[in-house]
């Protein structure tokens, strides 16, 4: 008997299922079974919408989730400061206004 092994690509990737590593998908399995016992009994809603908001928090694409994109965005457009440098790079600049006010004189002339 010929048995064949398929082995992922990256054998140090953790192990997914779906769209969620086995760990998270544990949790969501366990938080689906208890929010569907307190749904039962008690028709509050509470927990059903936080193992929801988990499990898409949670949805993970090439190592990343949407919890870390959105840390990642908050920390790059609010609370991280932003570093530009404005200046020019190829010429210095006394060196632009004489080809500038060079071109301007020429300019003038062919009108007149």
């Amino acid at each position: 008997m010929n048995k064949q092994f398929i082995y992922p690509q990256n054998m140090r990737a953790s192990a997914t299922l779906w769209l969620w590593s086995l760990k998270d998908f544990a949790i969501i399995v366990v938080g689906a079974l208890f929010s569907a016992m307190v749904l039962a009994t008690t028709r509050i809603l509470i927990p059903a919408v936080l193992t929801a908001a988990f499990a898409f928090l949670s949805i993970r694409n090439d190592e990343t989730t949407i919890l870390d994109f959105i840390k990642y965005a908050v920390r790059y457009f609010i609370s991280t400061q932003q570093y530009f440098e404005w200046g020019l790079k190829s010429k210095p600049l006394t060196k632009q206004k004489k080809e500038v006010s060079a071109n301007v004189q020429v300019q003038q002339k062919e009108k007149e």
